[in-house]
């Protein structure tokens, strides 16, 4: 009788170690606390983890865990509404909360169009969050940002430097960390410097080989045209092309902090690490920008006396 009645304790207490509250707009969630009782104050600067991902499979819609995490100002007479915000005056630094998200909710709100092949009718999303830090000014912040960005592009270029030595590269490295590959030298009279304009062949593609765009045996696609310096293209291009000359042919490979970064963008995943195998058609300086037509004479008369 008493080992019975210990394991319906244990049963008991593991069912309300596990039970889910709900926020005001009904969101179910619940909080492991992390230690410490201090709750976060309205106007601090927060820094925390955040991770979504579908009931159905599991697979990751967004995720900061072992990346750069998400920060901004809390502002406890602004939460958001069936969203873990609603639970972060609860929260204290270290705290780990869990949560779930309905589709059909979050479509009955507006806050996805329709149902998909992703979103579907039914399912849920998955959420945790895990506040890591909180400051009461930005110079807190910017130090503490600034540091995981830092030790996020160290990882980035330890992982090209692996990828560089499996592959037998040898590679020279930009001024941030983008890692050149020089093939064939070209025109060394000609190289691509700030202000020039260079003409590029492309392929890009993942550490794993997936191909996201090109414009090499590619019927139609026309060679990219680019004037170095401008910031029109991501800064492993920038940096990296000034390294080739006309007609020299290489690769370039990107850590996603000087690509795409923690946003992504099209067919490339956040965090991305890049390479691409360009070919340098042309080096040339572009032609100066037409002047602007001058401006009309000013008649006398109108300048006394206005237009009518």
């Amino acid at each position: 009788m008493k080992q019975l009645t210990a394991v319906l304790a244990l049963a008991l207490l593991f069912a309300s170690c596990n039970q889910f509250d709900k926020t005001k707009s009904g969101m179910p969630y619940k909080i492991k606390k992390g230690g410490s009782t201090a709750l976060l104050k309205n106007g601090n600067y927060i820094v925390l983890n955040v991770e979504f991902k579908l009931g159905s499979n599991d697979s990751i819609l967004n995720n900061t865990f072992g990346k750069i995490p998400a920060s901004f100002r809390f502002d406890s007479t602004q939460l958001g509404k069936y969203n873990f915000t609603e639970v972060l005056p609860k929260c204290a630094v270290g705290d780990v909360v869990s949560f779930t998200l309905s589709i059909d909710t979050l479509k009955n709100m507006g806050a996805i169009p329709d149902y998909d092949k992703t979103f579907t009718k039914g399912g849920v999303i998955k959420g945790k969050v895990e506040i890591l830090a909180s400051f009461d000014n930005q110079a807190g912040i910017a130090a503490y940002m600034t540091k995981a960005y830092e030790a996020e592009k160290v990882k980035e270029i330890k992982e090209l430097d692996d990828y560089a030595a499996a592959k037998g590269l040898k590679t020279q490295k930009t001024t941030n960390g983008a890692e050149v590959v020089i093939e064939t030298a070209g025109d060394l009279s000609n190289k691509a410097d700030s202000g020039k304009e260079v003409t590029v062949l492309y392929k890009g593609y993942t550490l794993d080989g997936k191909v996201f765009d090109t414009n090499i045996d590619k019927p139609g696609a026309a060679p990219f045209k680019v004037i170095l310096g401008e910031r029109k293209v991501i800064q492993g291009w920038d940096e990296g092309l000034r390294l080739f000359a006309k007609g020299g042919k290489g690769k370039i490979l990107v850590p996603a902090m000087l690509g795409y970064g923690e946003r992504g963008g099209g067919p490339i995943k956040p965090y991305s690490n890049l390479i691409f195998d360009v070919q340098i058609v042309d080096v040339a300086t572009p032609a100066p920008a037409p002047a602007a037509p001058a401006a009309p004479a000013m008649d006398p008369h109108m300048m006394m006396h206005g237009h009518k």
